[in-house]
């Protein structure tokens, strides 16, 4: 959790890294990877599987970390254990004006798309999470 509040910094409940982390754990889709240094976590990367595609979620390395190949060990990772599923392609999403994480994907293969990415939060699982 102390890695992804110091890569990602995260505002909104529904991005909370203990919640988003249990709620992973309990898929048990064998989909979360992390690298550790010693007894540290200093990488994650959660992937998704839904029988179609495969997503990237939380990719991280701490700062110490990066720039030494880590980001793109735990993407390949995440790669061939969606591939083994039977993925065919694996989507991901950035903040669009994250030009260095662009480039990073870029570096692995990744290209922008044309299309619109939408979301719908859903209020009512929101609202139950400070209870």
């Amino acid at each position: 959790m102390a890695l992804w509040e110091t890569v990602f910094g995260y505002e909104t409940a529904h991005n909370t890294p203990s919640l988003a982390i249990d709620k992973k754990l309990a898929v048990k889709d064998g989909l979360f990877f992390v690298a550790l240094s010693g007894n540290d976590v200093v990488g994650t990367v959660l992937a998704g599987y839904d029988g179609h595609r495969g997503w990237l979620y939380s990719v991280a390395v701490h700062p110490v970390h990066r720039r030494k190949g880590l980001g793109a060990q735990l993407v390949n990772h995440a790669e061939r254990a969606l591939t083994l599923r039977g993925c065919m392609k694996i989507n991901l999403q950035i903040i669009n004006t994250n030009e260095s994480v662009k480039t990073f994907y870029e570096s692995l293969g990744y290209s922008t798309e044309p299309r619109i990415s939408m979301g719908k939060k859903v209020d009512s699982n929101i609202a139950t999470l400070g209870r």
